[in-house]
């Protein structure tokens, strides 16, 4: 039975210390692979707490993949074997850059002529809750005093003042590790993967997973890049399969993979620094688009806050978590990179108005941006909850995924089949008949293959009553004898 230190006197809730000591002794192989860890109810028993709190211990290793569920026989650890770095290799280079440190949105595919009842957008926002009237007030506070500083040019990477108070929050909340001269401020992130193709000024090939986010890829292509699709599974990105194609540049979202749902495990995270490692010009793009909500555990820690190699450029958008129509994004550079961005990139004005960056500059510092996220992290958490119940009640034979965090959800038939995309079709197609729009995953394909047909389904924008009125008009539309309907149950072909 693991023995483990617990302050009662701490301000460190108890769930989160049993985390901790669990995950530094996988981390350092004091437990090894493959280790049974006792069950909730025993080690609950054992340490004198209760068993929801060793149950939110065991889901956020769960969520972050250091240990695996397998039914009806309990959790183990998982396969970390040779991927963790020498310490004293790594605290050698965190030294290093902290010295240094311290001087999306989807197009809607409307159909014309067609008006749909409830569409189950999985992006844009609820802006109903949105504090306009504190918004107006620093806006005015901005231009009251006539300051003129506000219409010239500014700095090119974005005000200092604003990447500060991203640094801060940044660091907070997601534990990245940077200074302000490695933060770039720009108009969404399709601008900033424009810049990294100025910093990378030659040809490059990037391994992207398969499915992912087709904008990135439509934009990698435009600039003359090689992209390479690599397939994606329930612990992310296939590492093996990046290690066996030439590419210089990974592009990931790891913390909730777009538009699965997946969390990236921690074997596989270490796997991609290590990848990364190997060549002086490899890098990973890290693209942390909706880690603001999350419904269970805690926050899994970015990529970047992880890495000692400085290999790895982050980005993030407040998109989701203030407004889409905000186009403000944030780029964190590896060090390495920061000066070849300054000789061949920094030239670039920026392309947020300082108007803009004072105002959620003043919106970060003040708090108003936590109260915000707060406030719609408990808004679509309710609405999140409604849609699973829907789900739930409806009885359609579909699986859940990426139901633990983001805006959206994915409903996957239990059966594969050699042709997802046509099923897909179906499914939406029968939905349109009644007056619902759904996504299908092959928008997300940039190479099909072999899989679960699996439709995604937002909600952010419907209110609670929509909600359940559109898993109502689905199940009419689909029925709870869906594999019967396309003949899946057997052979996994689709007779339709």
């Amino acid at each position: 039975m693991l023995t483990i230190p617990i302050n009662v006197k701490s301000k460190e809730p108890i769930y989160e210390q049993i985390y901790k000591y669990i995950r530094e002794e996988i981390k350092n192989g004091s437990i090894a692979c493959g280790t049974k860890l006792p069950s909730e109810r025993g080690l609950a028993v054992h340490l004198e707490v209760s068993r929801n709190t060793v149950d939110m211990a065991y889901g956020q290793l769960l969520s972050e993949g250091y240990i695996e569920a397998k039914p009806k026989r309990g959790y183990f650890v998982c396969n970390l074997e040779n991927l963790y770095i020498e310490e004293k290799d790594v605290k050698a280079v965190w030294k290093n850059q902290e010295g240094r440190a311290e001087n999306k949105d989807l197009k809607k595919d409307a159909v014309k002529g067609t008006e749909y009842k409830i569409d189950f957008s999985p992006s844009g926002v609820d802006m109903e809750y949105f504090p306009y009237g504190k918004w107006r007030k620093l806006m005015k506070e901005c231009l009251i005093d006539d300051n003129r500083e506000l219409f010239l040019s500014g700095e090119n990477q974005g005000d200092l003042s604003l990447r500060a108070a991203v640094q801060q929050y940044l660091y907070q909340s997601r534990g990245v590790k940077c200074g302000v001269e490695q933060i770039v401020i720009g108009a969404g992130s399709d601008y900033m993967l424009l810049l990294l193709s100025r910093i990378f000024n030659h040809k490059c090939v990037v391994g992207m997973e398969n499915p992912g986010y087709r904008q990135a890829c439509t934009i990698f292509k435009s600039v003359g890049y090689d992209v390479v699709p690599v397939s994606v599974d329930d612990k992310g990105m296939k590492t093996e399969a990046l290690e066996g194609i030439y590419a210089n540049l990974a592009y990931v979202t790891p913390s909730h993979h777009f538009p699965v749902g997946t969390v990236m495990s921690a074997s596989r995270k270490q796997r991609l620094l290590a990848w990364a490692s190997k060549e002086e010009e490899r890098y990973i793009i890290e693209d942390d688009y909706d880690s603001e909500f999350r419904y269970f555990g805690k926050p899994i820690p970015a990529l970047q806050s992880q890495d000692p190699f400085g290999k790895v450029i982050y980005l993030g958008t407040l998109s989701k978590a203030i407004a889409p129509g905000i186009r403000l994004s944030f780029m964190v550079l590896p060090w390495k990179l920061v000066e070849q961005y300054k000789s061949e990139a920094g030239f670039y004005f920026s392309t947020v108005s300082r108007i803009d960056q004072k105002v959620i500059s003043e919106f970060l510092i003040q708090g108003h941006f936590e109260r915000h996220l707060n406030r719609m992290r408990k808004i679509y958490r309710g609405k999140h909850d409604i849609l699973m119940q829907a789900l739930k009640d409806s009885k359609m034979p579909f699986k859940v995924a990426g139901d633990s965090a983001g805006l959206h959800v994915m409903l996957q038939l239990p059966e594969k089949c050699e042709n997802a995309l046509y099923v897909e079709r179906m499914l939406v197609q029968m939905a349109k008949k009644q007056g619902v729009k759904v996504y299908p995953l092959s928008d997300y394909y940039m190479k099909e293959e072999e899989r679960h047909p699996s439709v995604l389904v937002g909600f952010a924008r419907l209110t609670e009553i929509e909600i359940t009125e559109g898993i109502r008009l689905l199940k009419e539309a689909w029925g709870v004898d869906i594999n019967q309907k396309f003949n899946l149950q057997d052979t996994g072909k689709m007779v339709y």
